[in-house]
């Protein structure tokens, strides 16, 4: 798998911005990627130095419109921890 394949999109949430504040940054990652994968797609595509991994897998939500009832999409998540003073800018001023 190429880094570009493992890393889906970067996560803005608010908690997810609070974790900027200590240097963890969260991606929509591939299901099938671990997370020695992860750490080495950040270091290849942002070139940063990468602490600690951690994933979490998510699970859809059942959601009802009227009588018709769907689901959501189920996705992989992964808070990476930067070494210290390393940041990445998701926003360009």
């Amino acid at each position: 798998m190429e880094a570009r394949d493992i890393l889906i999109r970067p996560l803005i949430t608010e908690h997810a911005t609070d974790l900027m504040q200590q240097g963890k940054f969260v991606f929509i990652v591939d299901k099938r990627a671990n997370k020695i994968q992860i750490a080495q797609a950040v270091k290849e595509i942002f070139d940063k130095t990468v602490e600690s991994v951690n994933t979490i897998n998510v699970k859809g939500k059942t959601k009802r419109r009227g009588r018709t009832v769907g689901k959501t999409n189920s996705y992989k998540k992964a808070i990476v921890k930067l070494a210290a003073g390393e940041t990445i800018e998701f926003f360009t001023p």
